[in-house]
């Protein structure tokens, strides 16, 4: 089986309580995670938190392990507040449902970008207030941000995911990476 990495990987210590990794931008479908000097129970997901009933990765052992499918999707809007409204093209969902964690991207104006944020809520009726695009509203405050978003630049909200683990004792430490992979396993 070949792995090619997807994005930066991640290391932090493991001990007998959760420690967790810091968020990923979801790009993959799958992470190999290698634990090292101790072995290890590895939990995935929005605001991970492990325990002794997750997938369990032996002392120096490896493993694959599926995070899920990864969404991502452009946006045309930004309406800016305690919470902040994002905007969807028109005549295309999201691919996020409440409770998922999203990171927002846009292009020349940085100002705007927050990371691992929950979405509070998706609105897709149609025409609502005169929209006829999904508009989701994310759990963050850019009430700061006094420049208006211009459409013009790429902006991309993205899903987002953290990687914890425990162990049964011990301390060591757990390396985290999206990858790619290829062939038989």
């Amino acid at each position: 089986m070949a792995h090619k990495p997807v994005g930066s990987g991640q290391l932090f210590a493991v001990t007998g309580t959760s420690a967790k990794s810091s968020s990923f931008a979801h790009q993959s479908n799958t992470i190999r995670v290698v634990s090292v000097g101790t072995s290890c129970h590895v939990a995935i997901g929005t605001f991970a938190t492990a325990t002794t009933a997750d997938f369990y990765v032996k002392t120096d052992g490896e493993a694959t392990i599926s995070c899920g499918r990864p969404s991502s999707q452009r946006v045309v809007g930004i309406t800016t507040g305690t919470t902040t409204t994002i905007d969807f093209p028109e005549g295309t969902g999201a691919p996020f449902a409440a409770g998922d964690t999203v990171s927002l991207t846009v292009t020349d104006q940085s100002y705007f970008d927050f990371s691992h944020k929950p979405v509070q809520s998706i609105d897709s009726t149609k025409g609502f207030d005169g929209y006829y695009n999904t508009r989701i509203v994310v759990n963050t405050d850019t009430s700061g941000v006094a420049t208006a978003y211009n459409s013009d630049n790429w902006a991309q909200l993205r899903g987002t995911f953290e990687v914890a683990g425990i162990t049964p004792g011990s301390t060591g430490t757990l390396y985290v990476q999206q990858v790619q992979v290829s062939g038989d396993a």
